[in-house]
């Protein structure tokens, strides 16, 4: 028996794409699933021969209604607040931010599942079995064999035709097909149409049944009467009829050929092999299992590339941004809501997508800031009687940007502010100017005054510093902590060099700068840290996962080798935070070990990523980690994880931050030989490269535009002319 399925596996392993993941069993939970997306319908396949279930989602279906969370007139408590903190009275600030400054109502929104579609299929003997994802088609497979006949379904979520489309070959003997409701429970032959009871959304999902002489394919097509955040007029009924009177036109091929043409044109833009080992024959369960045990290089660029693939899946132009957890959710009671947090998670979803070149996912983000600039002007002027717009540490479908929860984390200005970098690092990537100018700059601009507006002069130092605020997500509501600082004096530097860009604002140029030299620097404690807070106390047995103040080596790049006190500070910081942590703070090691040239510790950081997760169970140790279907694990499962995880290889082999593209800069040992193509760096700069025996054999850089580019590669730099679209060999 052993030998048989030994057999089994390796036949099966022969066929596989190094980009597949492949399982012998159905799921027997949500995290072995497997996840396909349009950026607006995600599914989860689980594929049990007899039983099928395909767990549903849509974009926007949340609880709740249109609504301004900004606080009446909380501007007239802030004084208060800013005093006792000053005072070194934090208790009394808190709960005077508790009863006057939070927002109304205190929490915000949740997103929901919407339903299951349920295949019955004949019980039977089944042999041969199969399921797998194949990341270069992005379509899921379940294969077996029954009564002699072999059998094949294909799952995918096709962005051009709106809907998830479903293979079945050949036709089943028999089999029925059924919408649940995630919300009532309640089971259709085809039509699921209700309201989420806590809220305005209104839902219809619809399934359409096509045959032909080689199969049966199901379309399942889903919509609500979202508008937009003030706006729910729309009509689910009519939405969803379009969606699939267009799709019932095309047939299984040319859905299929379709799909393929819009997915592939994004994923097959990188390439990545860093060799592979004997592991790579296993299921993929079994390969993070064996991971601790051998150097599964092989899995490594799968989880790079399922980064990719989930980013894609889960952000496309048009749709929403990916929450945290993409987009995929089976709980109408989510982990943290499963809604957007900034003051790491939503920015860490988008980390991977300019340098892995899937620059377009980041569209929904951009468009979703627009909306939060409106919002947030609002509590800008309500609660802190400020010019431009904020954003706290959370917002959800109805663009809520006062501070929720509680103010001892609640109350964190920044995240606005953090998310407009996003806008500039796009720019930086594509060059677009038309970008730029109409998108980026106006809402870069808005960021930039509320802190013209709030930045207060700190008593003690004589320095401009933010507050209340807090440190990300430890130390309680204070004045001025290091990462408020950071993001602060990169936001104004970014507007003013997108000001010298566009020749425009010169006055508020010269203001920005004024003020920026005036923000209270970065600090080294008495342990030779980077000091977290104004005051120096800093606990160096601290290991908590955030590490809001080493905000300025990544995803900023304020301190650097050029800075080398600071840059030592930051790195003796980061060493104190120790190498574990939940899975997103894993991931954010790997960028930050990356960014201080340590490669070896980088990958250390991702082998303690890709590990066997748990979830936190009575009697049983929650740990980070990847579930059985590469899911990352915080745990709970949180997708940041997955994305900062892509952007952390690629951060390993390619950086391009103030001004210089930088080959191979923390390349562990562990992965001597290898071959990139297709990365971006700053300056419009496409990047493919080969490296053996630890040392770089060739880079192929193709500029945008003409350019001049620093060109540094194992400590030597050189300088190089680049004509657009032409390739430049370097050796």
């Amino acid at each position: 028996m052993k030998l048989a399925l030994a057999l089994l596996a390796a036949t099966l392993a022969q066929a596989q794409s190094p980009l597949t993941l492949w399982y012998r069993q159905p799921a027997g939970g949500w995290v072995e699933a497997l996840p396909v997306g349009n950026g607006r319908l995600g599914a989860m396949v689980f594929g049990d021969p007899a039983h099928e279930r395909i767990q549903f989602n849509e974009s926007t279906v949340w609880t709740g209604e249109p609504h301004n969370y900004a606080h009446p007139g909380a501007y007239r408590y802030l004084g208060q607040i800013r005093d006792l903190l000053w005072a070194g009275k934090q208790n009394p600030a808190e709960d005077l931010a508790m009863r006057e400054f939070m927002s109304v109502p205190l929490h915000q929104k949740a997103y929901q599942a919407l339903g299951d579609l349920l295949l019955d299929f004949p019980e039977g003997q089944v042999t041969g079995y199969k399921r797998s994802l194949d990341l270069d088609t992005g379509i899921v497979a379940v294969e077996f064999t029954q009564n002699g006949v072999r059998y094949r379904r294909e799952v995918f979520a096709s962005y051009p035709a709106k809907a998830i489309v479903v293979r079945l070959e050949p036709t089943p003997p028999h089999f029925t097909a059924q919408l649940k409701d995630a919300h009532t429970g309640a089971l259709s032959p085809g039509v699921m149409a209700g309201r989420i009871p806590d809220g305005a959304i209104r839902y219809e999902a619809r399934l359409a049944t096509l045959r032909d002489s080689s199969g049966v394919t199901l379309l399942l097509a889903a919509a609500t009467n979202f508008k937009n955040y003030r706006d729910v007029t729309g009509d689910p009924h009519a939405r969803v009829e379009a969606m699939l009177a267009a799709a019932r036109t095309q047939g299984y091929a040319r859905l299929r050929a379709a799909h393929l043409a819009d997915y592939q044109r994004l994923f097959r833009r990188v390439t990545l092999d860093l060799g592979t080992s004997s592991a790579a024959s296993l299921p993929t369960d079994e390969r993070i299992a064996a991971f601790a045990q051998g150097n599964d290089r092989a899995l490594v660029a799968l989880l790079f590339q399922y980064g990719r693939y989930l980013l894609i899946s889960s952000s496309r132009p048009g749709g929403q941004p990916a929450n945290l957890q993409g987009i995929w959710n089976e709980s109408n009671r989510p982990p943290w809501d499963s809604k957007y947090t900034d003051n790491i998670n939503t920015e860490m979803n988008y980390w991977p997508a300019e340098e892995t070149n899937v620059s377009e996912c980041q569209l929904p983000l951009f468009d979703a800031l627009k909306d939060l600039a409106q919002s947030g002007a609002i509590t800008a002027k309500e609660q802190y009687n400020a010019r431009g717009w904020v954003l706290h540490h959370n917002f959800d479908l109805w663009r809520g940007t006062a501070p929720i929860n509680a103010s001892n984390h609640g109350i964190w200005q920044t995240g606005g502010a953090w998310l407009s970098t996003h806008l500039w690092e796009h720019y930086l990537f594509t060059g677009n100017r038309q970008f730029l100018r109409e998108t980026a700059y106006p809402l870069m601009r808005g960021a930039a005054l509320f802190f013209v507006d709030t930045l207060v002069q700190d008593p003690k130092s004589g320095y401009l510093i933010t507050g209340p605020s807090n440190s990300p997500e430890e130390g309680g509501l204070v004045m001025g902590p290091a990462m408020d600082r950071q993001i602060v004096r990169a936001l104004f530097g970014d507007v003013i060099e997108a000001s010298r860009v566009l020749e425009v604002d010169a006055a508020l140029r010269d203001q920005l700068t004024g003020l920026r030299a005036r923000i209270a620097p970065d600090r080294i404690g008495r342990y030779g840290q980077l000091q977290e807070w104004l005051e120096d106390k800093d606990d160096p047995h601290n290991q908590h996962r955030h590490l809001s103040h080493l905000w300025a080596v990544y995803p900023g790049y304020e301190i650097t080798p050029a800075t080398p006190d600071l840059f030592k500070a930051a790195r003796q910081s980061l060493i104190f935070r120790g190498d574990g942590a939940t899975g997103w703070s894993l991931a954010w090691k790997v960028n930050l070990w990356a960014r201080f040239l340590d490669g070896d510790h980088a990958y250390r950081i991702l082998q303690n990523l890709i590990a066997p997760a748990s979830d936190k169970r009575p009697g049983k140790a929650a740990h980070a980690g990847l579930y059985p279907n590469m899911f990352d694990a915080c745990p709970p499962f949180q997708i940041d994880g997955n994305f900062g995880a892509a952007a952390g290889v690629a951060e390993m082999l390619l950086q391009s931050q103030n001004g210089t593209v930088d080959l191979l800069p923390a390349l562990p040992g562990a992965w001597p030989d290898g071959k990139v193509t297709g990365l971006r760096a700053r300056g419009g700069i496409g990047v493919d490269m080969e490296w053996r025996a630890g040392n770089l054999v060739r880079a192929i850089l193709t500029a945008d535009e003409n350019k001049t580019v620093k060109v540094r590669y194992y400590g030597k730099q050189v300088e190089i002319r680049l004509a657009a679209g032409r390739p430049y060999k370097v050796e």
